[in-house]
């Protein structure tokens, strides 16, 4: 696995990409963004010889990476991470932010 930030590329195999996965859009750019920061709108960006960006035509917010050769993950804020050869799933992290106006369950914590 590989993390930057809230991006995390897990290895999958090359069969585990959905049928309907088609090239993610670029942007003005571009880039192949991954995910832009909430606070800040830095991007992720993977870039390389042989690196495309799939998304699954029925849900564009699933995300697949797949590298020929080898990528680079890259953030404005953050050091670079390289990205061998093979195929990964996108996956976004998020902290949890409780609703303060909903009583905790019995046994969790804040």
């Amino acid at each position: 696995m590989f993390r930057q930030g809230d991006v995390l590329l897990v290895p999958i195999e090359g069969s585990a990409v959905p049928a309907t996965a088609v090239p993610a859009p670029r942007d003005r750019a571009g880039r192949q963004v991954l995910a832009r920061g909430e606070a800040t709108g830095h991007a992720h960006v993977i870039s390389g010889a042989g690196v495309r960006l799939l998304a699954d035509r029925d849900n564009l917010d699933r995300l697949f990476v797949q590298v020929d050769e080898a990528g680079v993950l890259s953030h404005d804020e953050r050091p670079e991470v390289a990205v061998p050869r093979g195929h990964y799933r996108v996956v976004r992290q998020r902290r949890y932010a409780p609703d303060p106006a909903v009583p905790p369950a019995p046994g969790q914590r804040r």
